[in-house]
């Protein structure tokens, strides 16, 4: 009698769900040597590799081989229906011209909520996929891979070198899965989000690295929903820059976890730099994790500026040539549990700081910070122009001047840490300094 009355309750509950179309059957080979393409390097392959595209509905796979393209190879979802490009990690795209090397164009124009997919993108555009290549760029203007008004884009084990952008995502996209992929010694970014309207965007498992314009940038655009975990983002100059400067809607629910993110150190150059900047009014964009990741070699290892609603925990920060942490014009920020050290082996007691800044500052948390060794800074920690901040148990050890600045504080609680200096004869050093304020109640 049970098992009848779970049966019933399930065919209730899809009684309204009309019945999935089949998707078409296409008799061809999908191999892309089947419609002439050569993959010797040398011939052009890319009006063979656009019929195979064209023929619809079907993966489009690639053998070992290198497949010289001069334009991009255009998948219209809408009329050429799913498809995936895929190989086995042996076959390369070598784009000799300018635009992308791949371009999904869907016709999603709704949100990630399932009701507001139609139809057509379920049957014919749902997940375009690109597994198992290599693309190559030789051209100045050469991109990888760009998607406009896709849903489900997932891109894997896919190596993208010597392009401009390596994965670009313009106008709008939805639910965009990266991993496993190798973003590597590009003249642009190694993932863009240029202007784009997007939600749901997860990097996992990837190296992005050598890339010039940056790691992983997001300029305006309407974005949510970027999580970044696991990965080895290096030597990019920006590895990670989420920048909603002049943009309406900015950029919200960003969540970096558990990676490693370092090196080059250039002028500018930061691990992670997020400006959350509004137009008008108080601050709105934030709502930012930044959480169990290596930082280090860089001039500035965290940047939080015009953000509201951060927390910062758990991570190991060093070799900040100016700084390892600053924090300005934010609102809502809470900095937990994170190591801001000096290793001997790494030999920069004359080229990094290690400066820990908060300015101009509304509503902090400060917990648990260890500070160890800043040189040629005004203290370990300085706090300038900020209100509402409570700062307890933190340690701050053998920073150059003084252990704490404390600056025109205002309704600030600064209590219950340690300052200590090893030298005890170091002259002028001062577990703190404080100048100014007002209705700040202040003890080591």
């Amino acid at each position: 009698m049970l098992l009848a009355i779970i049966v019933m309750s399930v065919s209730l509950a899809n009684a309204d769900e009309p019945e999935p179309i089949p998707l078409t059957m296409v008799d061809v080979d999908t191999t892309v040597r089947a419609f002439g393409a050569g993959g010797d390097g040398v011939s052009d392959d890319t009006e063979a590799i656009q019929n195979a595209i064209n023929a619809g509905s079907t993966a489009i796979r690639l053998p070992r081989g290198t497949y010289r393209i001069s334009k991009p190879l255009v998948v219209d979802l809408d009329k050429v229906g799913v498809t995936s490009i895929v190989g086995d990690g042996t076959a390369r795209i070598m784009m000799t011209g300018p635009g992308p090397a791949i371009r999904f164009v869907g016709t999603h124009q709704g949100t990630a909520s399932p009701k507001t997919v139609k139809s057509n993108v379920w049957q014919k555009e749902r997940m375009p996929l690109v597994d198992g290549i290599e693309i190559i760029g030789t051209h100045d203007e050469a991109d990888g891979i760009e998607a406009v008004r896709t849903m489900q884009l997932t891109i894997s084990r896919v190596i993208i070198r010597h392009t401009r952008h390596a994965i670009h995502l313009v106008e709008r996209n939805r639910n965009v899965i990266l991993s496993d992929c190798h973003l590597y010694e590009n003249h642009g970014v190694g993932v863009f989000l240029d202007n784009v309207d997007l939600h749901q965007i997860n990097l996992s498992a990837c190296h992005v690295s050598y890339n010039d314009g940056g790691g992983f940038v997001s300029k305006g655009g309407n974005v949510r929903n970027i999580h970044i975990s696991g990965c080895d983002l290096e030597a990019n100059v920006q590895n990670v820059l989420i920048d909603s400067d002049g943009s309406k809607y900015g950029t919200a629910e960003v969540a970096i976890t558990g990676c490693t993110i370092q090196h080059s150190g250039g002028p500018g150059s930061a691990n992670v730099r997020f400006i959350g900047a509004n137009p008008e009014g108080e601050r709105c964009w934030g709502l930012v994790t930044i959480a169990n990741n290596i930082l280090s070699d860089v001039e500035t290892n965290i940047d939080i500026q015009q953000a509201r609603d951060v927390i910062i925990n758990g991570n190991t920060i060093s070799s900040g040539y100016k700084f390892n942490l600053r924090v300005e014009d934010s609102m809502n920020v809470v900095v937990g549990p994170n190591v801001l050290a000096r290793n001997p082996p790494y030999r920069d007691e004359d080229t990094c700081d290690n400066a820990v800044l908060f300015r101009n500052c509304n509503g902090g948390t400060i917990t648990g910070l260890h500070v160890h060794e800043t040189r040629r800074t005004e203290a370990g920690i300085m706090l300038d122009a900020c209100r509402r901040f409570h700062m307890t148990g933190c340690t701050v050890l053998d920073c150059d001047n003084a252990g704490l600045l404390l600056k025109n504080l205002e309704d600030c609680q600064i209590t219950g840490n340690m300052l200590r200096h090893g030298t005890a004869t170091k002259e002028k050093w001062q577990p703190m300094i404080v100048l100014g304020g007002r209705e700040t109640k202040i003890a080591p």
